[in-house]
């Protein structure tokens, strides 16, 4: 019986609208594990392939170089070392400004972005956006859109806006570009894994059916790491351990975590029956296609869970750990609108610490049962604008004029 092969997104999905170019300002902090300098990029790179400009303000851009090695044109990468100065801001400032994450904006910024959008000039309207991190609690949809007035300092008087990301309609949606479709129907799984581990991978099947043909040879588990510290890492590795199966393992805390529990400083080639592969620093394609290439996929913090729902691969879900477990309430109200099944739920409790006991074994029934309800999950989000269609029809909404002085489309 054959684990689930993957299933690219179907080629046509909703038409994206037509909108007039703006200039965007997108601000982000690089905090510990690289993930808002994720999330930026590729809000960044997605509006410039709508026809956006966008200047990417970021204080560690050294991370791109890596992350996003090619660029994309359109977006001009600018570092923020705070205090920017008026000499290292632009004349004017563009028709929509970003904070994303709670980053806060010096109060030259807010003056460079007061004098331009001030209630002054009303035909130079702008949209001021606090761009929020990503749940499924109630209190996103309640949230979302409401205004954030500024009381003090140079752009006292304006009004920002939150704009909460969300899985249901009634949020800001996710971030898909408009070329996933494409990428992931021209994706050689197969081809791309023998590439990285020397050895045959996963099909890939248009038809899900055919993964379970009868006479279907067996073949190895292929299970990609990108965790922070799980408690029961040792418990998945035995499970793997003991059967004929691959662990992709991305670099950064999964790496080290690995090394510490193994106790070695560099990974062995084999551990029992698992074959364990150390992946170099990826950009993000290369991530995307580990994430394609595998039966399970170990994802952790926000940008990497978006990923593994368009995969539509199974996976479990580390949450990044909060002290007041906070992230508790998170998780399930994640797991709820996944429609996660029992033994789904259990696997992402016990992974998270929230709840003990051996980890659910990854057979191939259970991860074709994740399977089908993550493409289930995955069909109700491709029936949802997306991340950037909701900001670009905000900002025709919003901007009256944009600087470069043509009327509203």
């Amino acid at each position: 019986m054959r684990f689930p092969a993957f299933i690219p997104l179907p080629s046509c999905i909703r038409e994206c609208a037509d909108f007039r170019s703006w200039q965007w300002d997108i601000f982000c902090t690089v905090i510990d594990n690289y993930g808002d300098a994720g999330v930026c990029w590729r809000l960044a790179a997605g509006l410039a392939e709508r026809g956006q400009r966008v200047r990417l303000w970021i204080d560690q851009p050294e991370c791109l170089h890596w992350m996003a090695p090619q660029g994309a044109a359109g977006v001009d990468i600018r570092r923020w070392q705070a205090p920017l100065n008026a000499q290292e801001l632009p004349d004017r400032a563009g028709d929509v400004l970003i904070e994303a994450f709670g980053c806060t904006l010096e109060d030259s910024v807010q003056a460079w972005w007061a004098a331009s959008h001030a209630s002054s000039a009303p035909e130079r309207t702008g949209l001021w956006l606090n761009l929020e991190y990503l749940s499924a609690e109630a209190y996103v949809a309640r949230c979302h859109g409401l205004p954030s007035p500024v009381m003090q300092g140079p752009a006292a008087g304006l009004v920002k806006q939150f704009f909460y990301p969300g899985f249901t309609a009634d949020t800001g949606g996710l971030l898909r570009e408009m070329a996933l479709p494409q990428r992931q129907q021209r994706f050689p799984a197969s081809r791309f894994l023998e590439a990285l581990t020397g050895e045959s991978a996963t099909p890939v099947a248009h038809d899900p059916a055919a993964a379970t043909k009868p006479g279907a040879e067996a073949e190895p588990l292929v299970v990609s790491l990108f965790c922070y510290e799980p408690q029961p890492l040792p418990a998945l590795l035995a499970q793997l351990a003991e059967r004929p199966s691959t662990l992709l393992v991305f670099q950064g805390r999964s790496h080290q975590e690995l090394l510490r529990i193994l106790g070695t400083s560099t990974l062995p080639e084999h551990h029992g029956q698992c074959r364990l592969t150390p992946l170099p620093w990826l950009d993000q394609s290369g991530f995307d296609e580990v994430l394609w290439s595998s039966h399970f996929n170990c994802v952790r913090g926000e940008d990497s869970l978006v990923r593994a729902l368009w995969a539509g691969q199974p996976f479990v879900w580390h949450i990044y750990p909060q002290d007041d477990d906070a992230h508790h309430a998170k998780l399930e109200a994640f797991l709820d609108w996944l429609q996660a099944p029992d033994d789904l739920r259990e696997f992402h409790r016990i992974w998270n610490g929230i709840a003990e006991g051996p980890l659910p074994a990854l057979v191939p029934a259970r991860l074709r049962d994740w399977q089908s309800c993550v493409q289930a999950a995955r069909i109700r989000l491709m029936e949802q604008d997306d991340l950037v269609s909701q900001l670009l029809s905000l900002a025709r909404k919003t901007c009256a004029t944009a600087l470069t002085g043509t009327a509203p489309a």
